[in-house]
């Protein structure tokens, strides 16, 4: 199967996008459980610091309880779980109460299902396909968790990390010692902005997880992109703020996250970075 894989890059392709989908339905999972996950562990912790009797908590974690339909707890079964298919032929409605189901959740599986599609594509079977699977799966599951709760949980991002500079010592995207001083210095680069921002205006522009996030990325593609990853994620982020304000009526105050467009950033530094730094130069 595997040298059946290796020889045909379309079967390659097609076999990760279908992969990717089914790794989309758990994401979903990963992007609504997770930040429940970190708010219970906080209220235990607070219960424990005050010497408060909390009751026992039931299992919540990213297998049990097992996914319900959330107006009526009808428990969702095999055939209701397909990606992309399952909420296509329900209509996006629950087949027990006929309640909305949120458009997101075939939009996540197809977003991942495409984007694995186009990794398998990019760098063929090998070892970089692999990693950069798990990079880009990483990156959609915080860009999610970041849009909902404006968080980037430590969980996923140090794991990120420390796996791109494992990546790095086979040389798969760059060298250990570019990672290693990518990894410094995406966080430095955020930590320095953070605290210049702070200074001059007593607010903080943007929380420690945009830090650990750029510095993961800077562990995987080393340090030499990391001024793409922070140009595009400016920019992009630039627009979108500036949009929703004078369009959508947002108000100034309102955060918004940054983690998305660090992500998007990255990605793109990843599959086509090396081009466009190319291409910027020879102009």
């Amino acid at each position: 199967m595997l040298e059946t894989l290796q020889s045909s890059p379309a079967l390659f392709t097609g076999v990760t996008t279908i992969l990717g989908l089914m790794v989309g339905s758990f994401l979903n999972v990963v992007i609504h459980r997770l930040p429940r996950m970190m708010e219970r562990e906080w209220r235990e912790q607070c219960s424990a610091l005050n010497d408060e009797a909390s009751p026992p908590a039931t299992a919540y974690n990213l297998v049990v309880p097992r996914s319900a339909c959330p107006s009526c707890d009808h428990l969702i079964g095999a055939a209701e779980n397909i990606p992309v298919i399952s909420w296509l032929a329900l209509r996006g409605r629950c087949r027990h109460c006929q309640a909305a189901i949120s458009p997101r959740y075939p939009a996540v599986e197809a977003l991942t299902g495409i984007l694995s599609g186009y990794v398998a594509w990019h760098f063929g079977f090998g070892p970089a396909a692999l990693a950069a699977l798990l990079f880009t799966w990483t990156l959609v599951a915080l860009t999610f968790i970041d849009f909902d709760t404006q968080l980037l949980p430590d969980s996923m991002t140090q794991p990120l990390l420390w796996l791109g500079l494992l990546c790095s010592l086979g040389g798969l995207f760059t060298s250990l010692e570019s990672a290693l001083v990518g990894a410094v210095a995406g966080y430095l680069a955020l930590w320095t902005v953070y605290w210049l921002f702070k200074l001059v205006t007593k607010k903080e522009g943007m929380g420690y997880g945009d830090f650990k996030l750029l510095a993961a990325i800077g562990a995987w593609l080393g340090w030499q992109m990391l001024p793409l990853v922070i140009l595009l994620s400016s920019v992009v982020g630039a627009a979108v703020g500036i949009s929703l304000i004078l369009f959508a009526g947002r108000g100034r105050q309102v955060p918004i996250p940054f983690g998305p467009y660090l992500a998007g950033g990255g990605l793109i530094a990843m599959l086509w970075g090396r081009q466009i730094s190319q291409a910027y130069l020879g102009f």
